[in-house]
């Protein structure tokens, strides 16, 4: 892939295009490794670490293309306003969201194809996406639990709202029932989402921490019958070979001071931790209940908003689609980022989604239109 020169050689006057292409690399290159550096700043331990290294990386990548530009590397081009945005959002917002728009970057890399870079920098490239990817993949975990309740809140408040909206304002009622409608559809929906959240985390957790293992491996292990070794059982019982099992026990029973034999061993993790799991990925039940209430409570009140305000008939009718139709996008676009995946097919997918609910909706209230001013 890369272009080899031999030493004494005199390198070729390179072409136009490759200098622009070459300014345009060492830019990115050079806000990447800025960007890397200003989240390590705001993070710390492990992850301050690896952010550290990853910056050093992408600094190794701006030297290739000053070696290659030579005198004109001082005049590179301006980076992209993606990378630019990454800059600007690398100081204020939290790590997560960053590094999930930067495995979208990472992952776009050019240097597969770029004759000019070397195959240590794709390879590099390559290595810096899955870094990115396990470290936005723990920050998902932290968040995903209430985060997923309140943008599904939001979406569900926009969405039904909307619908029940649309269909009621079609069958001809006045402009104040609509707006009563729409009223009591929030408060109705809000409450449903917010109770159905706390049983849904509750029920969750209470399932998982019945199936965490405990430490009675810890206390009962001088106390069994060594002919009848039950604490086998349990092992086994956990997924592991006879084999490993009765080495595990043994340990348990004093026989081995340490793992001495790995390869017998499948390491059972949960025999290790304390009991009662926080099970971080499901959020809190309060927290889920309260992120899902209050979300639905503004995702419900944006379709209504025209009527609140005093406006009726059409002119409701497009200003309540069009705010709705942005705060579909915005929403659907928030969770593609966070996934790695496009804003856009997200946020579009949101967008027909909704308005797909909302013109079947309208279609039925039309078909029950009452004639009513």
């Amino acid at each position: 892939m890369s272009t080899a020169h031999s030493p004494g050689a005199a390198r070729p006057e390179p072409h136009p295009s490759q200098v622009r292409r070459w300014r345009r690399y060492l830019a990115e290159e050079r806000t990447e490794a800025e960007i890397y550096r200003r989240l390590a700043e705001r993070s710390s331990g492990r992850e301050q670490d690896i952010l550290r290294q990853v910056a050093e990386g992408e600094q190794r990548h701006a030297e290739h293309w000053v070696r290659l530009l030579g005198p004109q590397a001082d005049r590179p081009a301006r980076p992209s306003l993606y990378s630019r945005l990454l800059l600007l959002l690398a100081g204020h917002l939290g790590t997560v969201f960053v590094l999930a728009m930067l495995q979208r970057a990472e992952g776009r890399s050019p240097y597969h194809d770029e004759e000019d870079a070397s195959d240590a920098m794709a390879a590099d490239e390559a290595v810096h996406e899955e870094i990115v990817r396990a470290l936005a993949t723990e920050g998902r975990h932290k968040l995903s639990g209430n985060f997923r309740a309140a943008v599904f809140g939001a979406n569900d408040g926009l969405v039904s709202n909307l619908a029940l909206v649309m269909g009621v304002g079609a069958t001809g009622t006045s402009a104040a029932m609509v707006l009563f409608t729409g009223l009591a559809g929030l408060l109705a929906g809000a409450l449903s989402m917010g109770a159905g959240e706390f049983v849904s985390v509750r029920s969750q957790r209470e399932l998982l921490d019945a199936s965490q293992p405990t430490q009675v491996t810890l206390h009962a292990a001088p106390n069994l019958d060594l002919d009848a070794n039950e604490l086998v059982q349990i092992y086994r019982a956990r997924g592991m070979s006879e084999e490993a099992a009765e080495h595990r026990a043994a340990e348990r029973l004093g026989f081995h001071d340490c793992d001495c034999d790995p390869s017998l061993s499948f390491r059972d993790p949960a025999a290790e931790q304390e009991p009662g799991p926080e099970h971080v990925a499901l959020g809190t039940d309060l927290g889920a209940a309260a992120s899902s209430f209050a979300f639905f409570a503004s995702g419900a009140l944006v379709p209504i908003l025209p009527y609140l305000v005093g406006l009726s008939g059409a002119a409701a009718v497009v200003v309540s689609l069009v705010l709705v139709g942005v705060a579909l996008l915005v929403t659907g676009g928030l969770v593609g980022l966070l996934s790695g995946a496009s804003p856009w097919k997200r946020g579009l997918r949101q967008l027909g989604i909704g308005f797909g609910a909302a013109l079947a909706t309208y279609a039925l209230g039309l078909l029950f239109n009452t004639g009513v001013a």
